[in-house]
């Protein structure tokens, strides 16, 4: 969902200043005192057009540390950031190749995509916007000096995306000991691949998008670090049932839901103790959760 117009509140930001370094599971951002941490999900995109660089910066400028995306393949091998498996609803790919429908992302190769404008759609002032690769987008989260919650998108449809990610993501630093202790965190809807990240990596600190039954918790908890569903499916209840278990890494689960755009939603979050909380008002939900 994007939300076109907001009140952004104005703030800025001293990203990761000092930081001490703890165990390498410490990357999972247990919730600070004052609050869930705040993810911003496909950057702050209420302010910006998802998964484009402008949201990294819109999320940067309202002092989030932590941003949320997608990754997928494209036809050449190429890790891009992007939301929907096809590219219609954020691109201009069904003008700028009118007869390749269903404008699927894995039949484009990354130059093709490269010429895409995926800003128009949210607004005349994003035109030209381009779907960033992986690559690009990890050097302006490093630039920016935040954090990342990385997504991989439809494993089912890419196999192997989780090699090629941790490759890039160690081509481009983002393995080494203050990332991994920091700044990172791999999540799937896919439990099979998280499983594959977390066997290939095992430092990486994972996340499960969903909401596993309260009695299949602890064979998750065998391979992911977190808990992710949405907010309309749990309670108090459920989060305690998942804080409960330990993760690989003998750290309590943790739990960050999404996506939660509203101020009334963010305090009932908060109030069951989520560790997290996956939004595209990343402003809205940080006041409202102070």
């Amino acid at each position: 969902m994007s939300v076109r117009t907001a009140t952004a509140s104005a703030a800025v930001a001293a990203l990761l200043g000092g930081c001490v370094l703890l165990p390498a599971t410490q990357a999972q951002a247990a919730g600070p005192k004052d609050g869930p941490v705040v993810f911003a999900h496909r950057g702050a995109s209420a302010y910006a057009p998802e998964n484009t660089l402008a949201a990294v910066d819109a999320a940067d400028r309202l002092g989030i540390d932590w941003v949320e995306n997608d990754v997928q393949l494209t036809k050449d091998g190429v890790l891009v950031v992007v939301h929907d498996t096809t590219l219609g609803r954020t691109t201009d790919a069904e003008q700028v190749f009118p007869g390749r429908a269903p404008w699927a992302v894995k039949d484009f190769t990354a130059a093709e995509i490269a010429r895409l404008d995926a800003g128009s759609w949210f607004g005349a002032r994003y035109a030209g916007a381009r779907v960033p690769t992986l690559t690009q987008y990890l050097h302006r989260v490093e630039r920016n000096r935040q954090k990342l919650l990385l997504e991989i998108k439809s494993p089912e449809t890419y196999p192997g995306i989780e090699r090629e990610t941790l490759r890039i993501l160690r081509e481009e630093g983002w393995l080494d000991r203050g990332h991994v202790t920091h700044r990172l965190i791999v999540q799937s809807f896919g439990a099979e691949s998280v499983k594959a990240v977390h066997a290939r990596r095992p430092d990486v600190v994972t996340g499960f998008l969903g909401t596993p039954a309260v009695a299949d918790l602890p064979s998750y908890a065998a391979f992911t670090d977190q808990i992710n569903p949405s907010h309309t499916t749990i309670g108090a209840d459920y989060v305690a049932a998942v804080q409960k278990l330990k993760g690989p890494h003998g750290k309590p689960l943790q739990v960050n839901t999404w996506t939660v755009n509203d101020a009334a939603n963010a305090a009932k979050v908060a109030g069951f103790g989520v560790d997290g909380i996956i939004t595209n008002t990343p402003d809205v939900v940080r006041d409202a959760t102070r």
